[in-house]
This record gives structure tokens, sequence and C-alpha cells, in this order.
């Protein structure tokens, strides 16, 4: 499975909590789309999302409930491909990446197989220097081939 996040804003070298949060919302809003979309709406009533329920996919984070597509028990990995758009020269050195810039996205950064990131410059007029376009592409792999998640599952009707 292949898709794509986007995200137009503020993007600091050593942003605050709430700097990521920031971030971490535009993501959420993409891929709680995508989770109400097959395959994954398809799926999504099998799984135990609700961690007071035993083994679950969803993750208690402080007081939010994060529910990583990529992750251990749906034996899936992922590598990512980023283009980074942001107003300075092509080629200016990034600084200091972000501790989890994809915490919604993947359960552990161990899963995260890959990564490639290109960067070029802005060519829009941004609101200030750190005003950025991230485009990313994101890659699924499962760790494990087996019966269950090569055939997709029957639809009821």
């Amino acid at each position: 499975m292949h898709f794509r996040l986007f995200y137009q804003g503020p993007l600091k070298a050593k942003g605050s909590l709430a700097d990521k949060h920031y971030i971490r919302q535009s993501f959420h809003a993409q891929l709680k789309r995508l989770w109400s979309q097959p395959p994954l709406r398809d799926i999504a009533p099998r799984l135990n999302m609700d961690p007071t329920k035993g083994k679950a996919l969803g993750v208690q984070r402080g007081p939010h409930l994060c529910v990583p597509l990529v992750c251990e028990s749906l034996e899936l990995v992922t590598s990512l491909e980023i283009i980074l758009l942001r107003p300075e020269a092509p080629g200016s050195v990034l600084t200091q990446a972000d501790e989890e810039p994809f915490y919604c996205l993947v359960e552990d950064d161990n899963l995260i197989t890959g990564l490639n990131v290109t960067t070029d410059r802005l060519l829009i007029e941004a609101k200030n220097s750190n005003e950025v376009v991230l485009l990313i592409q994101v890659h699924l792999e499962f760790t494990h081939q087996h019966f269950t998640n090569l055939v997709p599952p029957p639809r009821l009707v």
C-alpha cells in the first residue's frame, strides 16, 4: 500500500511540543481519512483500538489515543520518501531533525526501514523563514507474508 501525506506550515528545527503537536494534527486529519477508506475501512471493525481492553492497536499518549498504522501488531514496516520545500536556497543543510515527526504514523521509529529526504526551494511566497511544504510518500510492507495478509478479507453483504 502506498499513500502520500501533505503538510504546509511552520517547521522549526528545535520546535516546542506545541509546534510538534500542530504538525501531528495535520497528519492526523489525513490518516483519519485514510482509515475511513478501503482497504483500511474494511479491517478497522475487526481491530481492537482500545488499550483498556487488552492487546490493542491504540496506544495511550497522555490525553490522546494514538492509532499508529505502522506497528508490529499489523506486521507492517514503512519506508518514507520526503520532499521538503523551504524558502532557503537548495543545498542548505538541515540542522536538526524532529525527534518524532511521524508520531501518529508509526508505533516505533525502528519500523521505518528506509528514509529519503530531498530538499528544494519553495517557490511560493512564504509567511516566514520557517514556512515549508512537505510531501511524504509512504510505502507500507508486511514483515511476514501469510494467508491472512495476502488475501483480502471476504466482504459480508
